[in-house]
C-alpha cells in the first residue's frame, strides 16, 4: 500500500507554544505518533511535562507523515517549510495552522507539489480555550487529496475541520472570521460602557443580549478574550482589501478602535 493511501500513524508538530502545545497534545492523546520541535526552552520543558517526545527539525521531518506548523510569522513558516520540503517523503503533508498570508500557501504549495508533498491551509478559531478542550474549528484550504489525508490528525483537535477549497481558502476564511469578530468586541465594548454609565447590571444585561438580536461571540465571552492579535490580524484584513482593490473602511476603523481595548478594560467594565 502507497504511503499516500495508507493510515497515518505518525506525525510532528513545529512550534509548541501556547496552541501549539495542546495540538500536539491532542495528537498524542488520540494515539498518534507525535515528535514535536521548539526553539525556545521554555516551550519544550512544558511539552516535555506533557510527555511529548522533541527533537531537532530535521528529525521530525525524517519521522511525520503530517507536519503541524505553528509558528509565529510568514517569514517563520517560510523558512520551517523549506526545510521540511526538503526532508518529508513524498506523499506526505504539511498543514500550516500559523495566520499567514493566502499567497505564502499558495507560494509553499507550489514547491512542495515538485516533490509529491501537499500543503495545507488549515488555521484554527474560537481561541485558547478551544485549543485547550480540542474544540476548535478548522478552516482548511488544499487539494482534496491531501486533505483526506490530514483529516483524522486535524479532527483531533478539531471539532469541525471545513475544506473551503483551494490552498489559501483556509487563511482567507480565518481573516474574514476574524475581521467579524474584532467589529464585534470594539462595538461590544463601545455598547457596554454606555450601559454601564448608564447604571446597567453588566452580567445581566451580557445575559439578556444572549436572547437577542445583538447576541455574538465576543458579547458571550465577554472579559475572556484578549484581543491580542487584533492588530495582526486587521493588519492582514487591510493587506488584503487593499490588493483586491475593496474599500474597507469600517475594517480601518475597527484597527484604530481595537489598539485601545485589551482584557483589563473589558473586565474592568464588570467591575
Amino acid at each position: 500500500m502507497s504511503q499516500t493511501a495508507s493510515a497515518v500513524k505518525r506525525t510532528g508538530m513545529i512550534g509548541l507554544g501556547a496552541m501549539g502545545l495542546q495540538m500536539a497534545r491532542h495528537m498524542q492523546a488520540k494515539g498518534f505518533d507525535v515528535l514535536g520541535h521548539d526553539i525556545d526552552t521554555a516551550a519544550i520543558q512544558r511539552a516535555q511535562a506533557h510527555r511529548l517526545r522533541i527533537a531537532g527539525a530535521d528529525e521530525v521531518a525524517r519521522h511525520a507523515e503530517i507536519v503541524i506548523v505553528m509558528v509565529a510569522t510568514d517569514a517563520q513558516v517560510r523558512q520551517v517549510a523549506h526545510e521540511l520540503i526538503g526532508k518529508l517523503a513524498p506523499g506526505s503533508v504539511i498543514c500550516i495552522a500559523s495566520s499567514v498570508a493566502p499567497d505564502t500557501c499558495r507560494e509553499l504549495a507550489a514547491l512542495a507539489a515538485a516533490r509529491s508533498i501537499g500543503v495545507l491551509d488549515t488555521p484554527m478559531v474560537l481561541g485558547q480555550e478551544a485549543a485547550d478542550n480540542g474544540t476548535a474549528t478548522v478552516y482548511v484550504g488544499g487539494e482534496p487529496r491531501w486533505f483526506d489525508r490530514a483529516e483524522p490528525v486535524l479532527a483531533t483537535f478539531g471539532a469541525n475541520v471545513l475544506h473551503l477549497g483551494d490552498v489559501g481558502s483556509g487563511q482567507i476564511a480565518k481573516t474574514i472570521n476574524n475581521m467579524l469578530l474584532w467589529a464585534c468586541m470594539a462595538a461590544n465594548f463601545e455598547a457596554l460602557t454606555l450601559a454601564k454609565q448608564l447604571g446597567a447590571d453588566l452580567p445581566k444585561l451580557i445575559a439578556a443580549l444572549g436572547h437577542g438580536s445583538g447576541a455574538n461571540w465576543s458579547l458571550s465571552r465577554w472579559g475572556k478574550s484578549t484581543g491580542k492579535w487584533a492588530g495582526k490580524d486587521m493588519d492582514v484584513a487591510l493587506e488584503l482589501a487593499q490588493a483586491a482593490r475593496v474599500p474597507a473602511p469600517l475594517a480601518g476603523l475597527v484597527d484604530q478602535l481595537m489598539k485601545g481595548i485589551n482584557q483589563e478594560r473589558m473586565k474592568a467594565l464588570l467591575g
